[in-house]
């Protein structure tokens, strides 16, 4: 079964007076690119964090952040004494510009003005804190995973068609085989009429086609093409989560083969079936980078 390496995924867990919001948000990449935010309280904890969301994940782009609110009670509070000094300091400054006296009372207005109270953050986060922001990275990831395997069955589906595809493609290709030996051996027998006066040993000019028109066989070429489209069918349905590297290898060699039925093709027919086959084949390669 296959999995996409874009998901999403978000979670709540609630202990002790504390609310854990985790999300998480992934794209392709080759390797695991984790970017993380954590609350400054949970710092000493994001290395096992990171543990976590890696094992979890695997691979791809990846965006997580988590938000942290105090329940149960009012929530501690801090009054930001640099913002008191600087609205004091900006009063006094606006009142000599326009020349009024200063408040007699200050603490009253400075109290009134925004963004002087904050939150009170911890310095470090409680066990039971780290149990549910644990509680809230694994229902995330849990979430994040589902959307993955919704993603990996439309491109099992996409790419089951494009298998197909190419399948149907190469079928036609035994359409052009008699053909173009015939047309192979008439090229070169009437090329040699329109030579004057050139006698030629008949039989050894039918070795010297029989061994060209070997080297034109494309019959390895068509059964390692067949043998890679089945094996890419394998790779889809085996086990497992980790498949999207393995069926760019598979690609790659579907690539190589079909390139080389057009280097032999000498035909304008089978030359059109193989462009047909390379436009599908980099449709495949395009999704295979969305392949987990």
């Amino acid at each position: 079964m296959l999995y996409s390496m874009t998901g999403f995924g978000k979670a709540t867990a609630e202990a002790d007076g504390v609310k854990v919001t985790f999300e998480i948000k992934t794209l392709n990449s080759k390797q695991l690119d984790l970017s993380l935010r954590l609350p400054s309280a949970f710092r000493a904890r994001e290395a096992a964090a990171r543990e976590l969301i890696s094992v979890g994940l695997e691979r791809g782009k990846v965006d997580a952040a988590a938000a942290v609110e105090r329940i149960g009670g009012a929530a501690p509070v801090e009054i930001d004494v640099d913002t008191l000094a600087a609205y004091k300091r900006q009063i006094q400054a606006a009142a000599e510009t326009l020349q009024v006296p200063a408040p007699a009372d200050w603490m009253p207005l400075l109290m009134r003005l925004p963004e002087v109270y904050r939150a009170a953050t911890p310095d470090d986060s409680s066990e039971a804190d780290w149990q549910a922001m644990t509680a809230a990275i694994r229902g995330a990831l849990e979430g994040c995973m589902a959307h993955r395997r919704a993603e990996g069955e439309r491109l099992e589906a996409f790419f089951a068609e494009r298998i197909d595809g190419i399948a149907a493609l190469l079928q036609r290709v035994d359409d052009c085989e008699g053909e173009r030996v015939t047309r192979i051996r008439a090229r070169i027998e009437e090329g040699l009429q329109k030579l004057p006066d050139v006698d030629y040993d008949r039989g050894r000019l039918e070795q010297e086609m029989i061994f060209y028109i070997e080297k034109l066989d494309v019959n390895e070429e068509k059964q390692r093409l067949a043998q890679h489209l089945r094996y890419f069918r394998e790779t889809m349905q085996a086990p497992g989560l980790s498949h999207g590297k393995k069926l760019g290898f598979i690609a790659q060699e579907m690539g190589r083969e079909i390139n080389t039925l057009g280097s032999k093709s000498n035909h304008a027919g089978m030359q059109r079936l193989v462009v047909e086959m390379k436009d599908i084949l980099e449709q495949i390669k395009e999704q295979v980078l969305n392949v987990l």
